[in-house]
């Protein structure tokens, strides 16, 4: 059994029959087969994140919404952020935990890295102002299963239920067991994304480097001067104008070729 931090005094759920536990095993292994076959492709993070959002719905029983958290960095440390939500309500409270109130079973389940649970959000003294608020909403159960990697927590799905001590040891169980997989292809995506990223900007970086050779080599023909002195005037013009240099320096080509072809004629 999975260790978790859970809501005190709230009695366990009653133990469910085989046929109940039997199909949410079914339930368990769809959403678990779903998830370990999601390749990145040509998806975004966002959209992995949405399918897995979906599955987490499928495979935790007596779910109402979920959402996917994950760790940013940041510039004072890292940032939770809500990066998806299969309902709106669910988006509602998120919001209310990360940027409101700064407190919740999300937040406590990334910072100590268990599962954390509650089945009367109003009378949870863990989380008093968000309890409350949450439970205003008609919303009283929460089940946060840490997203982890290499002993390194990534994220968070979130399972919220309108019914009162919803998610059981049961619930807590297949959660922590459809967490698993779902962290490695979050963490997949997301090295997936990063190399794309820093593939396309050297890309970029490559291709303004080409355009400012060339618009140094046109300035050189023109004034006889150095290479560094022509990058110099590259530069002034930038900064006269106020202007990115890679801009100045394809204007000039631009121009360059605007008027050989003038030249050339017809």
């Amino acid at each position: 059994m999975a260790d978790f931090d859970a809501q005190p005094g709230r009695a366990p759920k009653v133990d469910l029959s085989a046929s109940q536990r039997e199909a949410d095993e079914i339930d368990l292994y769809a959403g678990m087969s779903g998830v370990a076959g999601l390749v990145a492709g040509a998806r975004t993070v966002e959209q992995l994140l949405a399918d897995v959002a979906e599955f987490a719905g499928h495979a935790i029983p007596d779910v109402d919404g979920v959402s996917i958290a994950l760790l940013q960095p940041g510039p004072a440390g890292p940032q939770i952020q809500m990066c998806a939500a299969t309902d709106a309500f669910v988006a509602d409270i998120d919001r209310i935990q990360y940027r409101e109130l700064h407190e919740g079973p999300c937040i406590t389940a990334m910072v100590t890295g268990r599962v954390s649970v509650s089945g009367s959000l109003g009378s949870d003294n863990r989380w008093p102002h968000f309890g409350g608020r949450v439970a205003r909403m008609a919303v009283h159960s929460a089940l946060s299963l840490p997203l982890i990697v290499d002993d390194d927590v990534i994220g968070a799905i979130n399972a919220y239920a309108r019914a009162r001590d919803a998610f059981g040891d049961h619930a807590v169980e297949l959660g922590s067991r459809f967490a698993v997989p779902a962290a490695v292809s979050v963490y997949n995506a997301r090295l997936l994304a990063g190399a794309r990223e820093r593939t396309e900007r050297l890309q970029r970086a490559l291709g303004s480097r080409a355009v400012i050779d060339q618009a140094v080599g046109i300035i050189r023909s023109r004034s006889g001067g150095t290479a560094q002195e022509a990058f110099d005037r590259l530069k002034h013009l930038s900064q006269t104008d106020n202007v990115k240099l890679v801009e100045v320096a394809q204007h000039l080509v631009d121009e360059a070729v605007r008027r050989a072809r003038a030249r050339r004629g017809p």
